[in-house]
């Protein structure tokens, strides 16, 4: 027979229900529900797994780090976020702000120029596309000139075209 994957009492079972019901999120429940199973009946984690659709060696990881750390092991972070980012989303909007106030007075603001200034606040080199996507969360969006002028008469263009003099 397989060990039993138990837990250390570190919260009442009434206590880790509260925990489920409160929690947000598909793959925050089911960390709960894997210390639930372990608490209320304690079986091999292969059972477990099968029962929460989770691998057995992750409810291994989940019962050593809850055994260790008790329940603030399970209150991380979670999936998602920008957790490799330069700068925050605050500093961002306060880098591109110069930049902003310059294309206001008519000034253009190239994303090669954004990506050097960067590069100098930041120390290090930084690739064009993290750029890109930096201009595209703050709301900046590419401006291309119009292919004809907005108050271009095409009628009068073909007449001085017609009546110009041959070369």
């Amino acid at each position: 027979m397989s060990k039993l994957t138990q837990v250390q009492p570190h919260l009442s079972v009434a206590a880790i229900q509260e925990r489920i019901k409160q929690t947000a999120g598909f793959v925050r429940v089911q960390k709960w529900l894997v210390i639930y199973n372990a608490a209320v009946d304690p079986r091999p984690a292969r059972a477990i797994a099968m029962h929460t659709g989770l691998a057995q060696q992750t409810v291994h990881n989940l019962v050593s780090q809850y055994n260790r750390q008790g329940p603030s092991a399970l209150e991380g972070p979670g999936k998602g976020g920008r957790r490799r980012s330069y700068l925050t989303r605050e500093e961002e909007a306060e880098f591109l702000q110069a930049f902003t106030d310059r294309a206001l007075t008519g000034q253009v603001a190239t994303a090669m120029e954004i990506k050097r200034t960067l590069e100098k606040k930041l120390g290090h080199p930084v690739d064009k596309s993290m750029v890109y996507k930096m201009l595209k969360r703050h709301g900046w969006r590419k401006v291309v000139p119009r292919p004809a002028h907005e108050k271009a008469d095409p009628e009068r263009q073909a007449a001085f075209k017609k009546n110009s003099p041959k070369r």
